[in-house]
Parts: C-alpha cells; sequence; structure tokens
C-alpha cells in the first residue's frame, strides 16, 4: 500500500529494541548494523487515491541509518 505522512508523527512510542525484534537479523543485513528500534506513532497520512487519513504507523529505524519499512497498522478515523 503506498502513502505519504503528511506533517509530523505524534506520540512515538517505542515498541522493542535490539534482539528483541523479530526481524533483527533481516534489518542488520540489509540496511547494516546499528542500534535498532522499532517504533510506533500516529500521523497523516495521503493514500494512494489522495484521501487523507489519521492513521497508527509502525517502522524501523537505527541511528545514522533513518526510518525504513514504514507501514499503515490501522486507521484512528
Amino acid at each position: 500500500m503506498y502513502f505519504e505522512i503528511i506533517g509530523e508523527i505524534e506520540d512515538v512510542e517505542t515498541i522493542a529494541i535490539g534482539g528483541r525484534i523479530r526481524d533483527i537479523m533481516r534489518l542488520r543485513r540489509a540496511f547494516g548494523h546499528g542500534r535498532w528500534r522499532k517504533l510506533k506513532g500516529r500521523a497523516q497520512v495521503r493514500l494512494a487515491n489522495g484521501m487523507i487519513r489519521v492513521a497508527e504507523v509502525h517502522w524501523y529505524e537505527a541511528h545514522g541509518i533513518g526510518r525504513k519499512k514504514m507501514k499503515i497498522k490501522r486507521f484512528l478515523n
């Protein structure tokens, strides 16, 4: 599903760090070693059809590597 984040991500919360992430080996192979964290937050997103909605988004990030594998978990409105 294609989407674009509009504005800032709010209410950011850490879900898991390092070895607690199920896909840690895949992340390290694909993007390199780093202090990987899985996070979630709330943001306005623009969907492929142009509709704008508020959604809960999840993603992985590491210092120096940035946000990777962002996905929408559920719509909040």
